[in-house]
């Protein structure tokens, strides 16, 4: 039976096997914005249209199973929370604008006081995903004398309604996440509350903010899940965790909430997935031994991360969905349709056998991936990725794609 790829992904995802192979290559971001033809700050700073919008279009032009692990904007604000002060002012204004980039800068002031400034500002590039940095890296220390209000965004419905309009648009196209991530250490200056040199020298500190952010996570979690709309899977994990955070680190300060947001969605009959773009095979096994993960992902190889995909999905492949794990410069990015055949045929005979794979990237495709290299990925699942798969063929076709 032909399965929808909503089907398809949902069956891989759960660790069980679909008519076919899952094609889901990481274009999230940059290829979406790129296909527009707009000034990426249309999409990322005014919606015009919404980063999900921009990749649900992707994916109807390549013809991918869609993977969308959280819609820009959603959230679901805990009602406890107290109102904003109605003494404090509080707005983002642009404080630079030109031909190649517009700068924006919030700002809070109380009554009759001056404004205080953040530290931070956003840039936002023509032809690149925006950056938030502190002001003084980009020579901007100095607090604004002019700027303008950010005028024009276009609206989009919030929470529930936005979650209902992304599954109603994406209908059967794909799958939508809603990202609930465990807590881990990072880089202050770039929006992180704790560095490992914090976990060192203030352990106490840390640790009490790791657990206010599990409780946190879990309940944010339990909103989303007993809303009127529910997500097709939840997204925990988060990029470069074992870049920032030790192994052990990850162990004492993450794993805790990890095993909790896992059984939960295990409980709710909910797909969870792991994202940890860098080293991630420790974190493998902890998820595969230590909690009730269904999925994980990029799975990169070297240099970028530290794992062997056909080693995995023999260590850990009754337990976890995988999904990667093409390499996005050398393979996606610079290299040819051949190469992109060629690996990905790699990755289905190292994880397809017995479903419970999706052929991806690892990580995410550069803004300049070609379009052919993506529309390959597509064709060889088409025409090597049907179950039951034939390993012989497959393997004939890698040795004439490798001479």
């Amino acid at each position: 039976m032909t399965m929808t790829s909503r089907q398809r992904m949902l069956t891989a995802m759960r660790n069980d096997m679909p008519d076919r192979v899952p094609v889901a290559p990481d274009m999230s971001n940059m290829i979406p914005c790129r296909l527009t033809g707009q000034p990426f700050w249309d999409i990322y700073l005014y919606q015009n249209p919404p980063l999900w919008r921009a990749y649900i279009d992707a994916v109807n032009y390549f013809g991918t199973d869609g993977w969308m692990y959280n819609l820009d904007g959603f959230s679901l604000p805990d009602p406890e929370t107290p109102a904003p002060d109605p003494e404090v002012e509080s707005e983002t204004v642009i404080i630079e604008r030109s031909a190649e980039r517009i700068v924006t800068r919030g700002y809070t002031r109380r009554k009759g006081q001056e404004r205080e400034w953040s530290a931070h500002v956003t840039v936002y590039p023509r032809c690149d995903p925006p950056t938030f940095l502190l002001a003084d890296k980009i020579g901007m220390a100095a607090l604004p004398t002019r700027w303008e209000p950010i005028e024009g965004v276009k609206p989009q419905a919030e929470g529930v309604d936005l979650l209902r309009e992304g599954l109603d648009s994406f209908a059967e196209r794909g799958v939508i996440g809603v990202y609930v991530g465990p807590p881990q250490l990072g880089n202050p200056e770039s929006g992180y509350g704790y560095s490992v040199y914090d976990y060192y020298d203030r352990y106490d500190e840390v640790k009490a903010w790791s657990e206010q952010w599990r409780a946190d996570a879990v309940a944010y979690l339990r909103r989303v899940l007993a809303g009127p709309v529910r997500p097709d899977f939840i997204l925990t994990g988060g990029s470069g965790m074992l870049v920032f955070n030790t192994p052990a680190i990850i162990r004492d300060i993450a794993l805790p909430a990890l095993q909790e947001i896992t059984r939960i969605c295990r409980d709710a009959g909910i797909p969870s997935q792991i994202h940890c773009c860098g080293p991630e095979r420790e974190l493998v096994e902890m998820s595969a031994l230590e909690t009730e993960l269904s999925s994980i992902n990029p799975l990169e190889i070297p240099p970028m991360g530290n794992c062997d995909l056909a080693e995995i999905k023999r260590s850990f492949g009754n337990r976890l969905s995988l999904m990667g794990n093409l390499h996005t410069t050398d393979v996606m990015l610079r290299g040819s349709v051949d190469d992109v055949r060629r690996e990905s045929l790699k990755a289905i005979r190292a994880a397809g056998e017995g479903g419970g794979y999706i052929l991806s990237t690892g990580d995410q495709c550069g803004r300049d991936t070609p379009d052919a290299n993506i529309f390959a990925m597509v064709e060889i699942v088409k025409e090597f990725g049907v179950y039951p798969l034939d390993m012989a063929r497959i393997d004939r076709a890698i040795t004439r794609l490798e001479r």
